[in-house]
């Protein structure tokens, strides 16, 4: 099977060969997860989309292994957006009771954890999701190891990135606003 050559050299019908020998079992897959259909379809469609959007640019051999990943990533995500939009609920519904006192504080204090997401938002996907189950999930790095299936040393490497990009790149937005 050379699905993945012919995939780079824009061959559509072995995209499409890999579309129908695949997205059942990707399907089942999420759904497995998720319990939700559309959401399964939903995640199955994106695994797709990326594959052929980044085919000029990737070392795939193995297309069963990559989608059956990505689709454990997709996941993994769709959770952990899940779970911070219900954080965010509950922070924002018990606002009156944790909001800064004066109008204006409250302001500046929405548009500093807006800028914030927006400096997590830009991290690479990966170190973005090892940087949310570390600090929005409170998961130690011995157990996001074992959820990514990666060592302790690339989770604390990952979350030296993402501290170092925050550091670095909001820093400045505090004297903007103090």
């Amino acid at each position: 099977m050379m699905w993945m050559q012919r995939l780079r050299e824009d061959d559509t019908a072995a995209f499409t060969e890999i579309y129908e020998a695949y997205r059942e079992k990707l399907l089942a897959v999420a759904y497995n997860r998720l319990g939700d259909l559309q959401a399964a379809e939903d995640v199955v469609q994106d695994v797709f989309a990326s594959l052929w959007h980044q085919r000029h640019n990737s070392q795939i051999e193995n297309a069963g292994a990559y989608l059956a990943t990505a689709v454990k990533y997709k996941v993994l995500d769709r959770f952990r957006r899940e779970q911070l939009l219900r954080q965010y609920q509950q922070v924002y519904s018990s606002d009156i009771s944790i909001s800064p006192a004066t109008p204006e504080s409250s302001l500046q204090y929405k548009n500093i954890m807006q800028l914030y997401q927006e400096e997590i938002n830009r991290l690479p996907e990966k170190c973005q999701l090892i940087f949310r189950y570390s600090r929005e999930q409170g998961m130690p790095v011995k157990e996001i190891a074992a959820t990514l299936n990666i060592s302790h040393k690339t989770v604390e490497n990952q979350l030296t990135k993402a501290l170092r990009h925050l550091k670095g790149n909001i820093k400045h937005y505090f004297s903007i606003f103090f």
